[in-house]
């Protein structure tokens, strides 16, 4: 190979790269698979937005308070009122508790796996681990089922910051709907988005040069006009291009809020995050995920939670009424949960010293918006939040109540495209759905 073929050829696998990971799908894949014809109802909910509580919140410390129990179970940590006449949460978070009546709570959830790995697995796809299939997680799957409304620039479904890494989210479906994993800080002085921000601080021309410059380089794809994959490819560095030079990657740009907006969620990841969250409900989004880091609190749990329950009570709290003030709650799912619970005991022994362990016996979780009423609370646990006392919820049970909102039967086929015979959910996760919290239709 010469320098000039080996120039050539490079220039076109950058680009290819680029493109391919911007326009969030395969460009050499089969046809995509089709939508359902099954007419379901009309949703509530356009968008999702999923606060995953990475590593497992306390149900003690955030939503189901025991005020009553012994110090061994409390830690001496009070409930307090919310703005909802009878609804008492954590004094951890005092910001929420002034806007209960916008969201419903879930003390009942309960399943059978108490490790990071499977909970997870099981939260996220209402599937059981095992059997040698991996399923797709609700992100993926809510992004294919939107895919044909769905008319943005950005990828359908969008994480920020990190994956959560315990399994392909994607599973068995096509790769056009995994998700884009942004990277990057959105509480730096410039957000780098992997793949649509570039780093090192390059101006619109400089950006627009370089295409220029790959469009030079690509003799290879002039030479085959009619290829079906190189025209995909040519389509694919299209959407690059508009996406990087266009007003989607505006989206990732906070520098055009106020700088009031961004105090209100706080100069945090997570708090920034959820601003960006929003942002992307504006633009659209089907499905955005916010993965909340260092809740895993084996040791030192109190220490710990003194800093991210502030940080995810002004996050959330800001999040939340945003969105209902700008009219795009009530079409916006907000669904805040970890994988499980802390045990309910503290373990005062070193190393923990005061430490909490994994859980998932009885856990909380949090909903709002798209079509969830708020001031309402499912489900109750015992006088330690130890055992589920009535209506247990399972992970199938808040997922299928977040797909039925979002127009999508939880019961009917998951189209593939491996030609898998299968559901949206298994058939045997019919009967909890979330129904009594659903807002009445207007």
């Amino acid at each position: 190979m010469t320098r000039r073929e080996f120039l050539k050829t490079f220039a076109a696998c950058a680009a290819f790269g680029a493109a391919a990971h911007i326009a969030g799908k395969p460009l050499f894949s089969a046809a995509a698979e089709k939508s359902p014809a099954k007419k379901t109802p009309r949703p509530f909910a356009k968008s999702v937005i999923e606060i995953w509580v990475w590593g497992g919140p306390s149900q003690l410390e955030t939503f189901d308070p025991k005020p009553n129990a012994p110090h061994d179970y409390n830690g001496g940590f009070k409930a307090i009122p919310t703005n909802v006449s009878g609804i008492e949460i954590s004094e951890f978070f005092p910001l929420l508790a002034k806007h209960a009546d916008k969201y419903s709570l879930i003390r009942s959830m309960t399943h059978p796996y108490p490790g990071h790995e499977t909970a997870t697995y099981l939260m996220q796809t209402g599937r059981s681990p095992g059997g040698g299939r991996v399923y797709p997680a609700i992100g993926a799957v809510i992004a294919m089922f939107k895919a044909r409304e769905y008319k943005g620039d950005l990828p359908p479904c969008v994480i920020l910051t990190v994956p959560k890494g315990r399994f392909s989210e994607v599973g068995f479906l096509n790769e056009r709907y995994s998700p884009l994993v942004t990277g990057g800080n959105p509480a730096a002085a410039k957000f780098i988005v992997d793949g649509i921000v570039p780093p090192g601080g390059l101006t619109s021309e400089e950006i627009a040069d370089r295409f220029t410059l790959l469009d030079r380089l690509d003799t290879f794809g002039r030479s085959f006009p009619e290829n079906p994959a190189l025209k995909a490819f040519d389509r694919a560095g299209i959407r690059a291009r508009r996406v990087i030079e266009g007003d989607a990657a505006k989206v990732f740009d906070l520098s055009l809020e106020t700088p009031e907006m961004r105090d209100r969620y706080g100069r945090t990841t997570l708090g920034q995050s959820c601003l960006v969250a929003r942002r992307l409900v504006e633009a659209g989004v089907p499905y955005i995920t916010i993965n909340a880091q260092g809740w895993d609190t084996h040791k030192r749990h109190f220490e710990t939670m003194k800093t991210k329950a502030a940080e995810m009570d002004r996050a959330t709290t800001a999040l939340i009424t945003d969105l209902h003030e700008k009219g795009l709650l009530d079409s916006t799912i907000i669904w805040w949960t970890g994988e499980f619970g802390r045990t309910p005991k503290i373990d005062w022994e070193a190393p923990w010293n005061g430490g909490r362990n994994h859980y998932c016996k009885c856990f909380s979780s949090l909903v709002a918006g798209g079509g969830f009423a708020g001031g309402k609370v499912v489900g109750t646990s015992d006088e330690f939040a130890e055992k589920v006392v009535s209506r247990p919820v399972a992970p199938q049970d808040m997922l299928g109540s977040i797909y039925e909102l979002c127009g999508i039967d939880p019961d009917g086929p998951l189209p593939n495209p491996i030609g898998l015979e299968t559901t949206v959910l298994p058939p045997e996760s019919q009967a909890g759905r979330l129904r009594e919290i659903y807002r009445e239709r207007a």
